[in-house]
C-alpha cells in the first residue's frame, strides 16, 4: 500500500527495514552465542518493535510481553510434555522387546491424539496471550477460557473435516475460527465471528481437485509420448532404452514434479486469499467491522519475495521475514465502523503468567 491509502486507513505500518535491521542482526549474533536460548528475547524485541509502528485510528499498538513469559512458557511445555514423551519411548522399547505390539502400538495412537489435542489448544491459549500483551490507548485484550475445551472441539471437527474425504475441510476451518474469536474480547467488548465456509468451498473444491486433474494429464502426457515413440520405431521390448530416453523421462517428470508443485502452491493461495477475506471479513468487535483486502496475486507476491530474500541473501535474509509478513498482515488490514474511547474500559480476563510455550513447541504460527 502506498502512503496516500495507508493514511485514509485506520490501520498503518510506519516501520522501515533499515530501522528493523540493527534488532534483527543483534538477535541473530545473541541467538547464535546462546546457543538458541535468547530467541525467546529476540522475539519479544521485535514484537515490540512492529507494534510499536502499527498505528490502529489515532494511537500506536504496544506490545508488553517478555522474552521471559516466552521462555518460562517453553520450560513448563519441556518439562510437562517432552520429558513424559523422552520416558514413554523407552517403555514403548520395553513393550516391543517382551512382545507386546498391540499394547505399544495403542499407546502411540493415544500419543499422537494427544498430541493433536494440545496443538488446538496451543493455537487457542497463544492467541489469548498476545491479545493479552497487544495494548492500544492502554487497553489490553484476552480471554477467560483457558483453551482445553477447544482443544477438543479441534481435534474432532478436523477429524471431521478430513473424514468426508477432506471435503469438509472448509467447514473445520471457518467453524475453528469463529469458536476461537468469539472466545476473545478487547476491552470490555467480546468478538463475534461469523464465516461461513459456503462463501469459499468453491475455491477450496479447485484446490480438492487439481492434483487428480494434474495426474491425468500426466498419464495422458507419458501415453501419448510413448505411443509417439513406439509407433516411431524407437521402442523394441527386446532392448532397454538409450541414454537419451532414459534423460528424456528424467527431464520430464522432473518438470512435471517442479509444474506440479508451482502450480499446487498457487492454487492453495487462491483458497487461502479467499479463506483469509473471509474469515476476517466476518470479524468484528462492537461497532468495528474488520476486513482483510489482500487478493491472490498479493500473497504470491510475498511469497515470491521472502523465497528470493532467502535465497539471494544465502539464508540470511529468514531475519527479515517477519518484518515482511506483519507489514503484509497491517497493509491489508481494515476496520469500518465507530468506537467510543469514553465506554472503552480495561479487560476484566486474567493475564496469563507465560507466553507461547504449546505453540512454539509444536513449530506452529500465524501471521
Amino acid at each position: 500500500m502506498d502512503d496516500d491509502s495507508q493514511a485514509d486507513s485506520a490501520f498503518a505500518f510506519t516501520g522501515d527495514w533499515r530501522e528493523f535491521a540493527p534488532i534483527a542482526f543483534t538477535n541473530l549474533l545473541l541467538t547464535i552465542v546462546t546457543l538458541g536460548i535468547y530467541r525467546f528475547w529476540a522475539t519479544a524485541r521485535e514484537r515490540r518493535y512492529l507494534w510499536s509502528r502499527t498505528r490502529f485510528i489515532d494511537d500506536r499498538l504496544e506490545w508488553t510481553g517478555t522474552g521471559l513469559e516466552l521462555f518460562i512458557g517453553f520450560l513448563l511445555v519441556f518439562a510437562l510434555l517432552f520429558l513424559p514423551l523422552l520416558l514413554l519411548n523407552f517403555v514403548l522399547q520395553g513393550l516391543v522387546f517382551r512382545d507386546r505390539p498391540g499394547i505399544a502400538a495403542a499407546i502411540v495412537v493415544i500419543v499422537y491424539v494427544l498430541i493433536f489435542y494440545l496443538v488446538g489448544v496451543a493455537r487457542f491459549r497463544a492467541l489469548r496471550y498476545r491479545l493479552s500483551r497487544t495494548y492500544w490507548h492502554g487497553i489490553r485484550g484476552g480471554a477467560d477460557d483457558p483453551g482445553f475445551a477447544y482443544g477438543w472441539s479441534y481435534l474432532w471437527k478436523t477429524f471431521v473435516g478430513y473424514l468426508a474425504i477432506g471435503l469438509m475441510v472448509p467447514w473445520s476451518m471457518t467453524s475453528l475460527w469463529n469458536e476461537r474469536w468469539r472466545h476473545m474480547s478487547y476491552g470490555p467488548h467480546r468478538f463475534v465471528s461469523e464465516a461461513q465456509w459456503g462463501n469459499i468451498f468453491l475455491r477450496y473444491l479447485i484446490f480438492y481437485l487439481s492434483p487428480i486433474v494434474l495426474f491425468v494429464l500426466f498419464l495422458v502426457f507419458v501415453f501419448i509420448g510413448g505411443l509417439a515413440f513406439g509407433m516411431s520405431g524407437g521402442f523394441d521390448p527386446s532392448t532397454p532404452p538409450n541414454e537419451g530416453v532414459v534423460f528424456a523421462f528424467i527431464v520430464a517428470a522432473a518438470i512435471f514434479y517442479l509444474v506440479f508443485f508451482v502450480v499446487m502452491g498457487v492454487i492453495a493461495m487462491i483458497y487461502y486469499s479467499a479463506f483469509y477475506r473471509e474469515a476476517v471479513g466476518a470479524l468484528s468487535l462492537s461497532d468495528l467491522d474488520f476486513a482483510f483486502t489482500a487478493r491472490t496475486m498479493d500473497w504470491i507476491k510475498l511469497f515470491v519475495g521472502n523465497v528470493a530474500l532467502v535465497i539471494f541473501t544465502l539464508g540470511i535474509g529468514i531475519i527479515f521475514l517477519r518484518y515482511r509478513n506483519w507489514k503484509f498482515f497491517i497493509d491489508h488490514l481494515e476496520a469500518t465502523g465507530e468506537i467510543n474511547l469514553d465506554q472503552l474500559t480495561q479487560s476484566a480476563t486474567r493475564e496469563p503468567g507465560q507466553g507461547e510455550g504449546l505453540l512454539d513447541a509444536f513449530d506452529i504460527g500465524a501471521i
